[in-house]
């Protein structure tokens, strides 16, 4: 697999535009006055299917020969994933099926199977339902599309770095959650390619640190580490091409707890009246922990998601 370019963020920009609108970036003065730094966030939970996914989705599968359309397409996702590839899939056609692990977000579930995708739960978490949809795609012929080692999906969740950037070209600092890694991925190669002084910082729970740990030590590790409530982060293992790109482009990387994403959930909510799910909160709660080396700085925050149930909303909020 070779990573993404510039160029090829660029080509799905103008895939994406014809779908869907490009979502909002705010400055929040009040937020900003209190952390001590000018905070821009990006709005992705005002995606349709609430999360930035939903862009790789259209990017990759929009592309798919006929033959892999016909075959039909199948993914493994906690659930943005998921819903990224169910919408993209009923928007061109194709048949999908999404392995989600046991107990995953109801939510997310729904809003696949509303999307026309057959969900099967499979494994306590991502990585064992994914082991199940990789053999599934041995055994049935389907289209595998992975979460993070797809150069397509990357370049397509790039566009919300380009869009950023586009929008304020000044920014001095550009905050990414990291799962499996696409997200900053994509965002980092556009970022760095307009302004290579931008300085990119990841974002993971320490109740999940694989990619952390990974791009501590330059290697792709797995772990047994994993007991986050931020299912968009709860990955034990670290992806080759994700990671390739974080280590050449990531100048920080930080990790954050439970309790710092629970702050964030209701200060993202009572400073900007959105809601944000586990990890749509990191890039935000990264930002407060490290406010002093960002003390007098415009700081871009990707809120990557609200998809958040009402159930566990309530008991943070509580």
């Amino acid at each position: 697999m070779k990573p993404p370019v510039f160029t090829d963020i660029l080509d799905a920009k103008r895939v994406i535009d014809r779908y869907l609108q490009p979502t909002p970036m705010h400055h929040y003065p009040r937020l900003s006055a209190e952390l001590g730094f000018d905070v821009f966030i990006k709005h992705e939970n005002h995606q349709p299917v609430g999360a930035f996914k939903i862009r790789g989705g259209i990017n990759l599968i929009s592309r798919l020969s006929a033959e892999e359309k016909q075959a039909g397409v199948i993914a493994a996702s906690t659930g943005n994933h998921g819903q990224s590839v169910a919408y993209a899939s009923r928007l061109f056609g194709v048949k999908a099926i999404i392995g989600v692990p046991e107990g995953a977000n109801p939510d997310k579930v729904a809003a696949m199977r509303s999307l026309g995708a057959t969900v099967e739960f499979r494994g306590r978490d991502f990585d064992e339902a994914r082991l199940w949809v990789e053999e599934q795609a041995r055994a049935r012929g389907y289209r595998y599309i992975h979460s993070a080692n797809e150069p397509l999906l990357i370049a397509g969740v790039g566009t919300i770095g380009l869009e950023m950037i586009y929008a304020r070209p000044d920014l001095d600092v550009l905050i990414v959650p990291i799962g499996g890694g696409s997200g900053a991925a994509g965002s980092s190669i556009a970022a760095k390619t307009l302004n290579p002084n931008i300085r990119m910082v990841g974002v993971q729970s320490e109740r999940a640190p694989v990619v952390h740990d990974s791009w501590r030590q330059q290697k792709v590790l797995s772990s047994h580490v994993c007991d986050t409530f931020a299912e968009g982060m709860a990955t034990r293992q670290a992806f080759e091409l994700t990671l390739g790109i974080l280590i050449r482009n990531l100048d920080d990387f930080v990790l954050v707890s439970d309790d710092e994403l629970f702050s964030s959930i209701r200060l993202m909510l009572d400073h900007t009246h959105n809601i944000a799910e586990g990890a749509g909160a990191a890039a935000l709660a990264a930002a407060v922990k490290i406010r002093g080396e960002l003390a007098g700085k415009k700081v871009g925050l990707d809120l990557s998601g609200g998809n958040i149930t009402a159930e566990t909303l309530k008991r943070i909020l509580s």
